[in-house]
C-alpha cells in the first residue's frame, strides 16, 4: 500500500492515453481527480472517447494504456485486472448491460457480495436485504429471482444497475450514460436512486458520463468536466452543463 494513503485522492487519473487493442488512439491524455464524496460529470459528443475511458478504469482487455496511470487510494491500478479493481470497490454501471441468462439475480447479487466483501449471506438474508432498493427503485421483487437483465426493459436493466451498486457499496461509481433510453419518469427514478445510494454512503466518488443535463439536474455534480476527441478541454460546475446545452459542442472547439 502506499505510504501517502491517507492523503491521496480517492480515485486519481493521471495523463492517461489509451489506444484500442489495434493501435487507434483513442484517450489523449485525460487528467482527472475525484475526492471522496465527490460527484463528476463527464460530458462530451459520440466518438469522444467517454465509454472508452469508462471501459479502461475497469482494465477492459479491450484497450491499451499506452502512457499515464490510473490510482485508487493511492495505489497504481493501471494493471490490475478487472475483477482485481472490483473487489477493491470500483464500480461500472454499463450503458448497455448484459443478460446473463441461468443465473438470477439474487444468485449474482449473492456471489459478487461474497467476492467484494467477503460476505456469504443466505439467499433468505440477502433478499431481505434487497427489498428497500427494489422498492425505491420500482422494481417489482419478482425480478429478484429472474435472470440477470434477461427480458428486462431498457430502464428495467438500468435499475437492476443500481441496485447494484447499492447492495454492492462501492468506493467509485462509474455510470456510463446511464440515463441512456431512459424516458423522463425511469430517468427521475434512477437518477433519484444514484443520488440515495451516495446520500447513505457519502464518501462513495461518483463518476457520471452522460450526453444530457437532465440527469445532473438530479445528481447536481460538483465538477463537469467536457470531453472532444480523447480530451478534457473544459471543466467547472453545472454552469458548463447549462451552456452546454444551450450553444452545443462547438463552443468548446
Amino acid at each position: 500500500m502506499s505510504a501517502g494513503l491517507d492523503t491521496a485522492p480517492l480515485f486519481e487519473i493521471s495523463n492517461l492515453y489509451a489506444s484500442t487493442a489495434d493501435g487507434i488512439p483513442i484517450l489523449r491524455g485525460i487528467d482527472l481527480v475525484v475526492n471522496q464524496g465527490e460527484v463528476h460529470a463527464i460530458m462530451g459528443p459520440n466518438g469522444s472517447g467517454k465509454s472508452t475511458l469508462a471501459a479502461v478504469l475497469l482494465g477492459s482487455p479491450e484497450y491499451l494504456v499506452t502512457r499515464g496511470s490510473v490510482s485508487f487510494r493511492g495505489d497504481d491500478i493501471t494493471d490490475w485486472p478487472t475483477d482485481v479493481r472490483g473487489k477493491a470497490g470500483i464500480f461500472l454501471a454499463f450503458q448497455y448491460p448484459m443478460e446473463i441468462a441461468g443465473v438470477s439475480v439474487i444468485n449474482f447479487l449473492r456471489q459478487a457480495l461474497s467476492a467484494r466483501k467477503g460476505i456469504d449471506l443466505s439467499v433468505l438474508e440477502l433478499r431481505l436485504a434487497i427489498m428497500e432498493w427494489m422498492d425505491r427503485l420500482g422494481m417489482d421483487p419478482a425480478f429478484a429471482d429472474r435472470y440477470v437483465n434477461e427480458g428486462f426493459s431498457g430502464g428495467e436493466k438500468k435499475r437492476n444497475e443500481i441496485l447494484q451498486m447499492a447492495i454492492l457499496e462501492p468506493e467509485v461509481a462509474i455510470l456510463d450514460e446511464t440515463d441512456s433510453g431512459l424516458d423522463i419518469d425511469a430517468l427521475e427514478v434512477v437518477a433519484n436512486g444514484v443520488a440515495a445510494v451516495h446520500r447513505e454512503r457519502p464518501g462513495l466518488g461518483v463518476l457520471a458520463i452522460t450526453h444530457y443535463q437532465r440527469l445532473l439536474r438530479h445528481l447536481r455534480p460538483d465538477i463537469v468536466h467536457i470531453l472532444i476527441d480523447g480530451r478534457i478541454v473544459e471543466k467547472g460546475g453545472m454552469e458548463i452543463a447549462v451552456s452546454l446545452e444551450r450553444e452545443g459542442y462547438e463552443a468548446f472547439l
